[in-house]
């Protein structure tokens, strides 16, 4: 009978190769993060706009997303009826931000007003809160802002007008870095 004795192996080689591949798995990750890598390109607004997203108040931004939504209601009701309803036709309905509710009085309790066929004026009697709306109709809709204290009606809706009375254009950007910016 004879004996065989076995060493055991030594734990070196294997530290070695479970190092490596560790190494390998390390960089295959890095180089997939570095490829699939993508740009951020900071776009910035003109100086005679607001960015809807990072320029306006929390309440600001909540009144001008109800804009945006009634706008739709307010084309079907316009398409219906032949004529724009009245602030106060939106009011009764329950539409946002007309309508007189806890919501548009914590957001500002803005007097909303018809300029002609043309506009929705909504003047802020508290412009810390939210300033002054203006939804102007037309082939492109847009909503302008105005924050200073003794906003009046406007006759001339164009943009150059609006701008010299210290109306800006609130834009709304949408980029891939929207839910990524982080600021504290």
């Amino acid at each position: 009978m004879s004996t065989q004795v076995v060493r055991p192996a030594g734990a070196g080689h294997e530290t070695l190769y479970v190092l490596l591949l560790c190494l390998l798995i390390v960089a295959v990750a890095g180089s997939v993060v570095a490829w699939r890598h993508e740009s951020q390109a900071v776009t910035s607004v003109a100086a005679h706009q607001l960015d809807a997203r990072r320029d306006l108040s929390a309440a600001e931004q909540g009144i001008y997303a109800d804009l945006r939504v009634t706008l739709d209601e307010i084309q079907l009701l316009r398409e219906e009826a032949g004529t724009l309803p009245s602030p106060a036709q939106l009011a009764e309905e329950g539409f946002a931000p007309f309508a007189h509710d806890a919501s548009s009085i914590s957001r500002g309790n803005h007097t909303w007003q018809m300029l002609g066929e043309q506009a929705y004026l909504g003047i802020s009697p508290n412009p810390e809160v939210a300033g002054s709306f203006l939804l102007r109709l037309g082939e492109q809709p847009d909503i302008w802002l105005n924050r200073q204290h003794d906003v009046r009606p406007v006759t001339d809706l164009s943009d150059a007008a609006l701008n010299q009375s210290g109306w800006q254009q609130v834009i709304a950007q949408f980029d891939a870095g929207v839910t990524r910016q982080h600021r504290h």
